[in-house]
């Protein structure tokens, strides 16, 4: 039994050379699941790109980005809030995804803990609300 890296678990159980389970923790006992739809683990968990969950497209996104206007601008905090409109056309509704599409896409380091927002426009653009790093950021 082994537990840990989800892809080589995935990559094992799609060989047939392994199962997938599950533990639904309890008080006084668990609860023990076989998970048999390899496709939905390995698109929750990142494994596969799902373009429906996430809303985004795998390629090289048209990002526009400014400063949040609104936001805390303390230069010694390592984090700055940051306004995101995507030109391509996709949406956010994966923030994890979109942080591991920024990083090998753009080097940015966008924060998955914490709030984030989205607010629609008139003109039909979605902005996106989000903290990124700030010695990532670059255009």
């Amino acid at each position: 039994m082994t537990h840990g890296d989800q892809r080589a678990a995935y990559e094992r159980a799609v060989a047939g050379k392994s199962r997938l389970f599950a533990v639904w923790p309890g008080q006084w006992s668990s609860d023990l699941f076989e998970i048999d739809d390899l496709d939905e683990f390995a698109k929750a968990l990142g494994v596969k790109h799902d373009e429906e969950r996430t809303g985004l497209k795998d390629h090289v996104h048209e990002v526009e980005w400014t400063k949040d206007p609104y936001g805390d601008d303390n230069p010694r905090s390592q984090y700055l809030g940051i306004d995101v409109i995507l030109a391509c056309g996709c949406s956010i509704n994966d923030l994890r995804t979109f942080a591991v599409q920024m990083k090998e896409q753009r080097g940015w380091v966008i924060a998955t803990s914490g709030g984030w927002s989205k607010r629609g426009r008139p003109n039909g653009t979605t902005t996106y609300s989000l903290r990124a790093r700030r010695r990532s950021l670059t255009d």
